[in-house]
């Protein structure tokens, strides 16, 4: 049976935008995480050291010229992942009235089997990499501190040395306490969603911006409940395609000013990606008999390269060491289009063949549980 939040007072069909999917959200998803894959397709030029290596972008990059800010600035995606996030959880569990009982099974249910997964193979290549050459690929804190750190996601709460095993999961962990604090706030939430909202992320971009340590875990609360102020403000005011489309463009000026002018990277980010979460909102909102039902599905595939895509560089670094004994292949056009094209390949299939089924595995399980213990 449905638990329910008592909730005096609150109509919560007032906090849920009319327009049930976002189509041009979900597509920037998909495309947020091929942009991740170009900036760590630095990998491939990375020898066997146990330390920082630099590697010239635009000397090894295939079609660096054509997509110089993908390599350099790729990396960004993840603040918009953040910001997403914070709004499409607003979207779905503001107006909920059982979401603080099940949001916690239903996270774990949807993120920790893939992670779990991916978390084991890098273990099992690294050992493997470490064994041929020395030393670890890229991430070099393979320690059991940080293996059971990364078990309970809490990988890079502060506690670390640096980033380990399966690297870019490093932003899932500091995810998991923006959720943490969406689901204490989310009371609040309900009664004052833009404020509230706006206030948490002001509180954490300032301590931030202000040199505070975490910085991590910081932006990543203050990108989410940015995301989630942005839905508070939506709901409030009902903006159509031109206010937002009008806002986007203000904001990406904003953007190019504190980046070419301030020189400011952090700020730039900060407005640039705000103005990425805009522009989509305008494309949905201009979209109103669904034109882009197609793109619906497309995010769904992006946890999935996330996660993916680190295994599989590992795992082609070992076959290429191996069979060629040398890197060179992957400054080759052909090398990055296989690479991004099995990384993408590897999310849709994980998602449809893993992701689903475990979820809905650790959901029965669960409910097999309840039942017991009822």
């Amino acid at each position: 049976m449905r638990r329910r939040e008592p909730l005096p007072g609150l109509r919560l069909d007032t906090l849920r935008l009319d327009k049930r999917h976002f189509n041009a959200l979900d597509l920037s998803r998909l495309l947020a995480a091929c942009a991740v894959l170009f900036w760590h397709y630095q990998h491939f030029f990375v020898p066997p050291v146990n330390h920082q290596f630099h590697v010239d972008r635009s000397v090894v990059s295939p079609f660096y010229h054509q997509l110089a800010w993908l390599f350099d600035y790729g990396h960004v995606a993840v603040q918009y992942f953040w910001a997403v996030s914070g709004f499409v959880f607003a979207h779905v569990y503001l107006a909920d009235s059982g979401a603080r009982g099940r949001f916690w099974l239903a996270r774990v249910a949807r993120l920790w089997p893939l992670h779990l997964l991916t978390l084991v193979l890098v273990a099992l290549m690294q050992a493997a990499y470490n064994g041929i050459n020395g030393t670890e690929f890229i991430y070099h804190q393979q320690t059991v501190k940080h293996f059971l750190l990364s078990l309970g996601l809490a990988h890079y709460w502060g506690w670390q040395g640096d980033q380990s095993f399966n690297g870019p999961s490093w932003s899932l962990s500091t995810e998991i306490l923006a959720y943490a604090a969406f689901w204490v706030l989310l009371p609040g939430l309900r009664r004052a969603p833009l404020v509230l909202g706006l206030a948490a992320a002001v509180l954490a971009l300032g301590l931030f911006f202000g040199g505070f340590p975490n910085k991590p875990v910081l932006t990543c609360i203050g990108y989410f409940f940015g995301g989630a102020a942005v839905y508070g403000a939506a709901l409030r005011g009902k903006p159509g395609p031109v206010v937002y489309a009008a806002l986007s463009s203000a904001l990406a000026g904003l953007a190019v000013w504190l980046g070419m002018v301030r020189h400011s990277s952090d700020a730039a980010t900060l407005a640039g990606t705000f103005a990425a979460l805009l522009a989509m909102l305008a494309i949905d909102t201009a979209d109103r008999t669904d034109r882009l039902g197609a793109a619906r599905h497309l995010g769904d595939a992006s946890y999935g390269i996330y996660l993916w895509h680190f295994p599989l560089q590992l795992a082609l670094v070992l076959v290429v060491d191996a069979t060629l004994g040398s890197r060179a292949i992957a400054g080759q056009p052909g090398f990055l289009v296989f690479f991004v094209s099995l990384s993408i390949a590897a999310g849709f299939a994980s998602h449809r063949w893993f992701e689903r089924p475990a979820q809905r595995w650790v959901l029965k399980l669960a409910g097999q549980r309840r039942a017991a213990a009822a």
